[in-house]
């Protein structure tokens, strides 16, 4: 039996879990007054391909959670890595992006780690959303690449925002960050937001030929930190 002073995860729980039965507008995210509302819902025990991690959920306008590996509050330097949400890269298969490879490659380093933390960010499609995204696939198929695509459905080639994955590694109590990631914008956006980081780990797949025009798309029009 875990006690709860034993379990920094669960103490934070048991702070927010009242805060949100009380929440005096009932959950109701859009019409909410707070510029940020980002709440610890649940945490359990994960068990996984990769080795056995922690799952925290977290409630915001959004459902986003944290795989955490080991001892992270009050820790530098701890090994990160933000996520986007690709559901047909990482639960289909996909070979149309990195998605998949990437977000595997990081539980296992999280693993090796022994200690470090994967956010898990619903914002699918550069943050246009799953179904806006398959329109994009549409465009692509069409002669399109990624970044034109968005725009000509009417968005930012990137609609993603980290303000909310700040919130998390603040509540969570964490001092700074290594950042697994070959995208300069989001170091840019964390430290923007208040995070220290103190080192950008590179993240980089092998690009095969389903997925060549869009890793180079990444690093020409996008700024990624690629070989290729």
């Amino acid at each position: 039996m875990i006690r709860l002073s034993d379990d920094p995860y669960l103490q934070i729980l048991d702070h927010d879990i009242g805060e949100y039965r009380s929440c005096s507008f009932h959950w109701d995210c859009e019409n909410c007054t707070k510029n940020l509302c980002i709440s610890l819902v649940g945490v359990a025990e994960l068990p996984s391909l990769y080795g056995s991690f922690k799952i925290l959920g977290f409630a915001n306008n959004k459902d986003h959670i944290a795989v955490v590996k080991g001892e992270v509050s009050g820790k530098d330097g701890v090994l990160t890595r933000l996520h986007s949400s690709c559901l047909t890269g990482d639960a289909l298969g996909s070979l149309r992006c990195d998605c998949g490879p990437q977000l595997h490659t990081a539980l296992a380093l999280l693993e090796q780690e022994k200690h470090g933390i994967l956010l898990y960010m619903q914002q699918e499609g550069r943050g246009i959303g799953l179904v806006n995204k398959i329109k994009a696939y549409q465009l692509q198929d069409a002669g399109f690449d990624t970044y034109d695509a968005n725009l000509h459905l009417g968005f930012e080639p990137d609609e993603r925002d980290y303000e909310v994955s700040a919130a998390m590694l603040d509540k969570l109590g964490i001092q700074s960050v290594r950042l697994l990631t070959n995208n300069p914008d989001k170091v840019k956006q964390l430290e923007r937001y208040g995070v220290e980081v103190t080192e950008r780990v590179p993240l980089e797949v092998p690009a095969q030929e389903h997925d060549e025009h869009y890793m180079r798309t990444k690093k020409e029009r996008f700024g990624h930190k690629l070989r290729l």
